[in-house]
């Protein structure tokens, strides 16, 4: 058996394919959306693909497993608890299935979903590896609050949280301490709060290093689970609904975003995705745009910040970036709302004036200041007091909030999330002046921690 895993850093997703040698077949599981590293690795490996499973309609990104189904013939299997739209295998407990020497069976372990799997894969009656998908994580385990609304089955996040404290000691613990965990995502995703940067474990590593696995009774882990979970971005409902239906063929997909020219008339109130860098973005832009740049994980943002409901223009410095971009943007199944895609910008009459920060530093009372860091880094690290807290994936929504009158400065951690949050207030008040601190605020930081 060979284990091969493949990930995708922007998202955190782990993604995996089980060969089995003696058969030259290949399992996978939990694959991303563009299905051309699967096909690369079953044919460096002369072998072919006869299975994709899915541990439960990802709301982070979405899967290849329909396009891979149809392009090989494989088997697709998911929990029959998922009510998946496209033809499949149910695979619960009890319905363990084998490719060449290697057996694979699933775990039903509710908790992140309502139709989560687990999947132990075994070898001449020895357990080897569980893939946990968003159960368990290394050194934390799957939020339960991406499910009251959104898939085939809902559930309260109360709900769900008994049933992973149950789903983890009563069907991952009791395997043997060898066997390897293999997760879904790794250090940054936004399906858990904090999850290690290593890329697997095992289950005694686990048990006793994952602080959600000590000893404790139902109702502190539920407590513990339910405080301080991270924001849900807008289009985890969405790609939940999308990867349970199938997402359609990738490479098509993004062959069809309409590329425009330059000097293309855009349609006027559309949202516009300007991915520029942030000083030639605040030296001349079109009213209205979102600065959303390259870097960072831009699709995560864009997906927090533009809901799965509009349609945008999708704007870029080169061809090459734009290309990236756009493919950056199908991997959470947003190239269909992409109006139109083009390098430069059709206006440059908006900018956003640099701040004078030491002016700023010396009398910060003069100004408005807006954290739009997440509610925790507020309230953990505060910086500035008196900051207005509006975290950015609600600041479009939230922005009439800032008082007027008062020069505005924006700020995050580091800069990436204030070159969009100050483009994002600097188009809902356009009477008021608004700057952006960016970088800068490292130095404001360190003030902070040292008093």
């Amino acid at each position: 058996m060979k284990i091969q895993q493949f990930e995708d850093k922007g998202l955190a997703h782990f993604s995996y394919a089980i060969l089995s040698e003696c058969a030259r077949e290949i399992v996978l599981i939990d694959p991303a959306r563009d299905p051309q590293p699967y096909y690369d690795y079953a044919r460096q490996h002369d072998a072919r693909i006869v299975s994709v499973i899915e541990t439960h309609p990802h709301a982070d990104f979405v899967s290849s497993h329909l396009e891979i189904a149809q392009a090989t013939g494989a088997i697709i299997r998911v929990s029959k608890l998922l009510g998946a739209d496209y033809a499949h295998e149910a695979f619960d407990e009890g319905q363990p299935f084998t490719v060449g020497k290697l057996r694979f069976r699933a775990l039903n372990t509710p908790g992140h979903s309502p139709d989560s799997i687990s999947i132990v894969v075994s070898r001449e009656g020895r357990d080897e590896a569980v893939f946990t998908g968003d159960t368990l994580f290394i050194g934390d385990v799957g939020r339960p609050d991406l499910r009251e609304k959104a898939g085939n089955l809902t559930a309260k996040r109360e709900e769900l949280a008994r049933q992973l404290y149950h789903s983890l000691r009563d069907k991952l613990m009791p395997l043997a301490g060898s066997v390897l965990v293999y997760p879904a995502h790794g250090a940054g995703s936004l399906c858990g709060k904090a999850l290690s940067g290593a890329n697997s474990s095992t289950i005694a590593d686990e048990k006793f290093g994952n602080p959600m696995l000590r000893e404790m009774s139902e109702e502190e882990f539920v407590r513990e689970l339910l405080q301080d979970q991270p924001f849900i971005p807008k289009y985890f409902g969405y790609d939940v609904a999308l990867n349970k239906a199938g997402a359609p063929a990738y490479a098509p997909s993004v062959q069809q975003v309409p590329r425009l020219q330059a000097d293309t008339e855009l349609e006027a109130g559309m949202v516009m995705v300007d991915t520029r860098p942030e000083a030639e973005f605040k030296q001349g832009h079109a009213a209205g745009a979102i600065n959303i740049q390259q870097g960072g994980k831009f699709e995560t943002w864009l997906g927090s910040i533009v809901g799965p409901e509009e349609r945008f223009y999708l704007l870029a410095a080169d061809e090459a970036t734009l290309e990236d971009l756009i493919q950056k943007t199908a991997k959470i199944g947003y190239e269909a709302l992409i109006q139109g895609a083009l390098v430069g910008t059709p206006a440059t009459e908006a900018t956003i004036p640099p701040l004078d920060v030491d002016a700023f530093r010396q009398h910060p009372e003069n100004y408005t200041i807006v954290d739009i860091r997440n509610a925790t880094e507020h309230r953990d690290e505060p910086i500035f007091a008196g900051a207005l807290s509006i975290p950015l994936p609600e600041l479009r929504e939230r922005a009439q909030e800032i008082p007027a009158g008062k020069p505005v400065v924006v700020h995050c951690a580091g800069g990436y999330r204030s070159a969009a949050g100050s483009s994002i207030v600097a188009d809902a008040l356009p009477e008021d002046t608004v700057y952006d601190l960016g970088e800068a605020v490292k130095s404001f930081q360190m003030a902070a921690a040292a008093h």
